[in-house]
């Protein structure tokens, strides 16, 4: 063997033989713990008696967007409807600009409000054109 590899070996059976000695010593109790995991346990309760913090859940909601971001959204889609004289449904629009349903209506009222866009339609066969 190479002294490379025996320097390893000892390495290793060195930390072998204190984390055996450090299990031996410890008492039952230590090596079993409570049931709680080693990290921060949210769900035990805390010292006091009182329940611990709870998780917080993603709502589903989107963060709040800005003016600015609104406004630049509603450009992206009013370009994109002017390159198709036909106009767009939102669904055709959500495609190609790559957004969530949930923006859509924030940002087609935007476009109503600043005479932007104009709309045929109702419901689902409502379809968006640029003025």
């Amino acid at each position: 063997m190479s002294t490379l590899q025996t320097q390893l070996n000892q390495l290793a059976q060195n930390f072998a033989d204190a984390v055996l000695d450090a299990v031996r010593s410890s008492p039952l109790q230590d090596l079993l713990g409570d049931g709680r995991t080693a990290r921060n346990d949210r769900s035990a309760p805390q010292a006091n008696g009182s329940p611990g913090p709870k998780a917080r859940r993603s709502s589903g909601r989107r963060p709040r967007r800005s003016a600015e971001d609104i406004a630049k959204a509603l450009d992206q889609v009013v370009a994109l409807v002017q390159k198709h004289g036909d106009g767009l449904r939102a669904e055709q629009i959500r495609d190609e600009l790559g957004l969530q349903a949930k923006e859509m209506p924030r940002i087609l009222k935007e476009g109503f409000t600043t005479k932007k866009l104009k709309s045929k339609g109702q419901k689902r066969a409502t379809t968006y054109f640029a003025k």
